[in-house]
């Protein structure tokens, strides 16, 4: 291992790189070796999603040298998916430092392999790039960013024509044409630069008209043009294009966080740049709090996840977690839709596995098919597109704070997923109520599920091995009962079986393999296991029902629910 390190470094000093980055080994290797090994001891991987990663020089870093090869590889296979064609691709990029670099050499890379090239002008949200994809009927399309991840990192997200991320057999197509590039002189730089075209306002105005669309109930926004919403983007992209569509929806009374405004990728006010933390929307909390707010949103730096702030039933202001915020959207895309009498026999709508199954309860109540995928927006836009022209997509979901709201747009989406939010509130408040009052009558109607989830990180060497063998001794002997509750139901997504633990039948799951496993109990507490691909950590995701009988209720049932998932946690001697 330390010869090949030792040989990359070698190579690099040696190569046809600039002389900023062979200063820059120069000086790791008289004053941080330990930061040199981590630096090239690997290869980035490009994985299913494409890059991610920690930026710098090295073969094991974001730079522009593993992005060239990356996009050299894209463009072969592109070549060979579309031989005798015209191609094009749209890029984006993020408030990351170096993302507008990054976008660039990518842009550069694509052109000099005569594809043509939409690069929008300056950072915009990533939902908007999977838009321009299908708005060009471009063949591919990449965004520069780390979504969520802290300052140093920074990536590069691959997507093909329908504007979803890369799935079967595509994304292991790319990894093999991505892995056969041995040198950055394998990569075409620079040519060609007449084919790479500015995307300006005008594909924003196409964007903001399609959102528009995706509106339920104009006519309430219009009445509640005033309801008071504070929000945040994050130090991210959200600001170019959240604002702008509020106003477009019609709301007239939207206070920005000036703190974090200004798009800035060393996130100053915060220690992660994720709405789903806390801490990263305190600033926006005090505000709200003292604007005595209706509700308070927050985007990651791409735009694609949302976090959101309501007053709970004693007027205190709270979070929601992403189960939460999702079972509000998919119930208002329903039973709005079902009122104002726009509502289809076959509107359908996407969840994942790991999410809340109040969603397919709250689907099956309003006679509307329910899917479950994989976790990851790439099988919600599979999905539909499989279902395109027999079944009308409405909304998907996941937990993890991300919405995907009518079918123009095939990823994670916070733009679209803040309008209806606050078309939401103001529905809500023309009715004398809050979210968190329709959150209370939505349990009461389709029952009481609370979910959490933790993550167990398993560091060294030796971690990877670890988290295989907790999965393989849950597999081997699932367990029988978990904290007093029978285990009538074993998933496993790996094998692709799920089996009924009383009675040994077994049927086949129709989903691609996922190291996933799934416990179900006898009173429907479902606990999932599964195990990160990127880092050493296996999270566990857990989901608890009860009936709640009325609003007087919620304050005993929500503490027995919080305290029956402590009890999960302790049976299976996870704490």
């Amino acid at each position: 291992m330390s010869q090949s390190f030792e040989q990359k470094v070698q190579q690099w000093l040696a190569g046809s790189y600039d002389q900023a980055t062979k200063d820059a080994i120069i000086e790791l290797q008289s004053k941080n070796k330990e930061e040199l090994a981590d630096s090239f001891y690997k290869n980035l991987e490009f994985g299913t999603g494409g890059l991610r990663g920690i930026m710098g020089v090295g073969t094991n870093r974001i730079n522009k040298y593993t992005i060239g090869m990356a996009t050299q590889g894209f463009a072969n296979y592109l070549k060979k998916a579309y031989p005798n064609e015209k191609i094009s691709v749209a890029i984006g990029h993020d408030s990351r430092n170096n993302a507008r670099f990054f976008a660039e050499t990518t842009a550069q890379v694509f052109a000099a392999n005569g594809i043509k090239v939409y690069l929008f002008e300056a950072l915009r949200p990533t939902p908007e790039l999977s838009f321009a994809i299908r708005n060009l009927q471009c063949k591919a399309g990449v965004v520069c960013t780390a979504s969520h991840n802290p300052k140093e990192y920074n990536g590069y997200k691959a997507y093909w024509n329908d504007g979803g991320q890369l799935v079967p057999p595509h994304d292991k197509n790319v990894i093999a044409e991505v892995e056969a590039i041995a040198s950055i002189d394998d990569v075409r730089w620079e040519g060609n630069t007449a084919s790479i075209e500015l995307l300006s306002t005008s594909m924003d105005d196409a964007y903001i008209q399609m959102l528009k669309s995706l509106s339920v109930y104009p006519e309430i926004i219009a009445a509640q043009h005033d309801l008071k919403i504070v929000y945040t983007p994050i130090h991210g992209t959200g600001i170019t294009m959240v604002p702008k569509t509020l106003t477009a929806f019609g709301f007239t009374n939207v206070h920005v966080v000036e703190e974090q405004a200004t798009p800035d990728g060393n996130f100053p006010t915060v220690t992660y740049p994720n709405p789903e933390e806390s801490e990263t929307m305190s600033i926006g909390m005090q505000k709200a709090k003292e604007l005595d707010a209706d509700i308070l949103l927050g985007t990651d730096p791409d735009a694609d996840r949302v976090g959101v702030g309501v007053k709970n039933h004693k007027g205190e202001w709270v979070l929601m977690n992403g189960n939460q915020t999702a079972v509000l959207a998919f119930a208002y895309m329903m039973e709005a839709r079902k009122a104002k009498g726009i509502a289809k026999p076959n509107d359908m709508v996407i969840t994942t596995i790991v999410t809340t199954a109040m969603i397919n309860e709250v689907a099956k109540q309003n006679k509307v098919n329910c899917y479950n995928v994989l976790t990851g927006f790439k099988w919600v836009a599979e999905l539909v597109k499989e279902k395109e022209g027999k079944e009308n997509y409405i909304i998907g979901g996941e937990e993890s704070f991300g919405l995907m709201i009518g079918d123009q747009i095939r990823d994670k989406d916070a733009v679209s997923a803040v309008a209806i939010l606050c078309e939401m509130a103001a529905y809500e408040k023309s009715k004398g109520r809050t979210l968190f009052d329709k959150l209370i009558e939505l349990y009461i109607q389709y029952g009481f599920y609370y979910e959490n989830l933790i993550s167990i990180t398993k560091k060294g060497m030796n971690g990877q091995q670890e988290i295989a063998k907790m999965m393989e001794a849950y597999r081997q002997s699932p367990p029988s009962s978990i904290d007093g509750e029978a285990v009538i139901t074993l998933l496993d997504y790996e094998l692709q079986i799920g089996k009924n633990l009383m009675t040994g039948e077994t049927w086949k799951i129709n989903l691609p393999k996922s190291n996933v496993l799934q416990f179900i109990t006898a009173k429907g507490s479902k606990i999932s296991a599964r195990p990160s691909g990127t880092e050493p950590k296996i999270k566990f995701y857990f989901s608890v029902n009860t009936i709640l009988k009325d609003k007087s209720a919620f304050d005993a049932t929500y503490q027995m629910l919080q305290d029956k998932i402590k009890g999960i946690i302790q049976s299976m001697q996870l704490n």
